[in-house]
């Protein structure tokens, strides 16, 4: 805001007279006070309504914002699964939940064969199998493409069949894998992602807010060697929670 008033002529300050009686630096000084209050309240505004931001950097953008993942055009929408690409929907710990973006896809799509798409993309399974039930299992961060989606293998199971991951480096190594993939992938396309994790994944004990996997995010992609390159876009899709904010983008790291 300061930087928008230094660029408003001293002059146009004095023009305009609020109490004609007073003395002229007087004057000037009321109506820098007054139009600070007016920039602050609409930048006030502005802040608590705006859906979008964008994070622009050296040949690349992330684009930040509100929405439906699956209302995306022109792009290519990652859908998280977990490591073994359970297809189950249902209540149990180790199902897919209805409500969340991979049920929805799943719903979306009864007749999905999800073997037949690994088998297409020739995705080798991972040397060591899974906590959960020894089934086979894929490295966190690889992807399979199906049509304008992109499956992606994410979180890793406990014994229990819930996602996990054992610490904040493993969750950094699965986005590491999984720039990678996206560079083999985009296809000179926009990428549309959720908020990785923001489900119920833990990390360690925990279970990290949108706001803090959000920030993960950004800071592992802006690090990262493989990046999509511009004219095409990175985005971030998010869900409106009490816990976050566009706002609050960068505080918890």
């Amino acid at each position: 805001m300061g930087i928008i008033l230094s660029f408003i002529p001293e002059s146009l300050f004095g023009y305009y007279k609020i109490f004609p009686n007073l003395c002229k630096d007087v004057n000037i000084t009321l109506n820098r006070i007054l139009t600070f209050i007016i920039v602050f309240i609409f930048y006030a505004l502005y802040l608590k309504i705006r859906k979008k931001t964008s994070i622009k950097g050296r040949n690349y953008t992330i684009e930040i914002k509100y929405g439906d993942l699956f209302k995306m055009k022109n792009c290519k929408k990652v859908i998280t699964f977990d490591e073994c690409f359970t297809t189950t929907i249902g209540e149990s710990p180790s199902d897919i939940k209805a409500g969340s973006i991979c049920g929805q896809y799943l719903s979306q799509n009864p007749t999905l064969n999800i073997q037949d798409l690994i088998n297409c993309a020739q995705l080798k399974p991972s040397p060591t199998n899974s906590k959960f039930k020894n089934k086979k299992r894929y490295e966190s961060g690889k992807l399979i493409p199906n049509g304008e989606f992109l499956l992606m293998a994410f979180a890793k199971l406990d014994k229990d069949g819930k996602g996990e991951f054992s610490s904040r480096n493993e969750y950094l190594d699965c986005l590491s894998v999984f720039w990678k993939e996206i560079d083999k992938y985009y296809a000179q396309q926009d990428i549309c992602i959720p908020i990785l994790g923001a489900g119920i994944t833990r990390i360690g004990d925990v279970e990290p807010t949108q706001q803090e996997l959000l920030d993960m995010i950004i800071l592992s992609y802006k690090l990262h060697t493989r990046k999509i390159k511009l004219p095409y876009k990175l985005h971030i899709v998010c869900r409106k929670c009490n816990d976050f904010s566009l706002n609050k983008i960068g505080e918890s790291i």
